[in-house]
């Protein structure tokens, strides 16, 4: 039980269903569906596409999507909803043309969006209602518009720059120069009529035809490599998902071409310690070498499974763990490694429990803030930049090829007990996604701490050469990381969001949390 003299927030508790999202409008439309006999898929289809609409620096269809989804709180399965670069893109073309790195604004940052096919293909494997009634709420509030929340607004404020760089895209967003404040209504008539389109003709009206043709004239235009054959020939994929025990529990993530390795091999790090005993500093320095080797496996192997072998059963085996302890000092940080992938932080996850107890675990993104920043003025699309984390050097696992999928930062997470799932979850926050995922769970598994004061614990993050302290971490325990060889920094905005659903099948009710650093809520009824 919380101490109620704190500001904290109170979990959320119901009987028969509940949704976690990352904005209020997109918890209330989870839930009028769900209330409207709509099961746990149907609910997270209506509310990512909310939150297209309501967080547009963050997700929309022109972005990715991952989801894993467990059928009557069984074993989940995985959808991998990332799109691929363009048959031309070959990393030869990258060497010759001298592109060391990939441009997040330019268009060879952009590969075939996944998101809509991804949609389409949930909604006709496991819906239960039709697209039309599923994307109408988010049409809707496109159509009509809606106030801008405090978190969005906070995001804004640096983005206006970014966003007057496309003519197409300050016509669309911008007033007087600047991106919508707080309170202020955001209109977007042209999302509305897409998504009302593919809400008529499915996938097809996203992949073929008029809409795919503006996407590639645009990219076309500023130098990219598409066609409309590459967005033809774009499908998500199901896929097995990889799992770790901690602590008992069986902890479930998307494989390659997602980073979700990276956070059960933290977590195979931390299951030799004992964490739910140190103190904040031993803590946060046995996370942050943990974060580092996790890190650092990621970089170096992971990439689309369908092009190159990753060797998740060695990266994951007790031997590998022992191995990067042995190397861990708790009195002395290790040399940080470079990264790998620029910085980013914008994301949507959300989460669904239904009274079947059909749990989804869902995450969509357009990677960094407005994705590429090349918007699409007739069918209202911003256009993802996941192209971005490719690398242009041949023979790295990560390097882009035609029809590859890049490196993925976003994660759905999934606890599993006694074979039955028993808290869908997700962390936000680009990078951050897999550390967080441990920290999370440690918190929960280590912690005990229930999913709303779990997400409400000060964050951490290695990465780059720095250890980035969010802001209610004490100056002592800086001062003591420091002197143990981090090289601190505080974090300018705090790291990632999160929701988690925990299912108690003994009481049968649901306990839901939504994290603070944004503005969404769990709710349940």
């Amino acid at each position: 039980m919380r101490d109620f003299h704190q500001p904290n927030r109170s979990v959320a508790v119901a009987g028969e269903a509940m949704a976690a999202t990352s904005h209020p409008l997109g918890t209330l439309t989870a839930l009028d569906v769900l209330r409207a006999g709509g099961n746990a898929m149907d609910a997270a289809i209506a509310a990512v596409a909310v939150l297209g609409v309501v967080e547009p620096q963050s997700t929309g269809i022109g972005g990715d999507c991952f989801a894993l989804y467990a059928p009557k709180a069984g074993i989940p399965i995985a959808l991998n909803g990332s799109g691929r670069a363009p048959e031309r893109a070959r990393v030869e073309w990258y060497v010759d043309h001298g592109i060391r790195t990939i441009d997040p604004e330019t268009p060879h940052a952009v590969t075939v969006p996944g998101a809509v096919d991804a949609w389409c293909r949930l909604n006709q494997d496991y819906g239960t209602k039709t697209l039309a009634e599923l994307l109408e709420p988010a049409a809707r509030y496109a159509e009509r518009g809606v106030p801008i929340s405090p978190r969005v607004a906070h995001d804004f404020e640096h983005l206006s720059e970014k966003i007057g760089r496309d003519e197409f895209a300050a016509k669309a967003f911008l007033r007087d120069g600047r991106l919508p404040r707080l309170g202020e209504t955001l209109k977007q008539p042209a999302l509305a009529a897409t998504l009302r389109r593919i809400a008529r003709e499915g996938r097809n009206a996203f992949y073929r035809g008029g809409i795919t043709e503006e996407l590639v004239a645009r990219l076309q235009s500023r130098g990219g490599l598409h066609t409309p054959d590459d967005f033809a020939a774009q499908r998500c994929e199901y896929v097995t998902p990889i799992s770790t025990v901690y602590r008992g529990a069986s902890i479930y993530e998307c494989p390659p071409n997602g980073q979700g390795l990276a956070a059960l091999l933290i977590l195979n790090i931390l299951a030799g310690y004992e964490p739910g005993k140190l103190g904040d500093p031993d803590y946060i320095h046995l996370l942050a070498e943990a974060t580092k080797a996790g890190y650092a496996a990621r970089d170096a192997h992971i990439g689309d499974p369908a092009q190159v072998k990753v060797a998740v059963d060695q990266l994951l085996s007790k031997d590998h763990a022992a191995a990067l302890r042995a190397q861990l000092s708790m009195t002395r940080a290790s040399t940080p490694g470079k990264a790998d992938q620029s910085p980013h932080k914008d994301t949507v996850y959300l989460c669904v429990v239904d009274r079947d107890r059909n749990a989804v675990s869902f995450i969509n993104s357009l990677f960094h803030p407005f994705g590429s920043g090349i918007y699409a003025p007739k069918s209202g699309i911003m256009l993802h930049c996941r192209g971005a984390s490719f690398r242009t050097y041949p023979g790295h696992p990560n390097a882009i090829a035609p029809g590859k999928r890049p490196l993925h930062t976003i994660i759905p997470g999934m606890v599993v007990r006694d074979g039955r799932a028993a808290m869908p979850f997700g962390v936000m926050g680009g990078d951050y996604q897999a550390c967080g995922h441990a920290h999370f769970l440690s918190q929960i598994l280590d912690g005990n701490r229930d999913p709303q004061a779990a997400l409400e614990v000060p964050r951490s993050f290695a990465y780059g050469g720095e250890l980035a302290l969010e802001t209610t971490i004490s100056e002592a325990t800086a001062s003591e990381l420091a002197r143990r060889g981090h090289k601190i920094t505080w974090a300018v905005s705090p790291h990632g969001g999160g929701q988690a659903i925990e299912i108690d099948h003994v009481r049968g009710v649901l306990i839901g949390g939504s994290d603070p650093r944004k503005d969404g809520c769990a709710l349940g009824y």
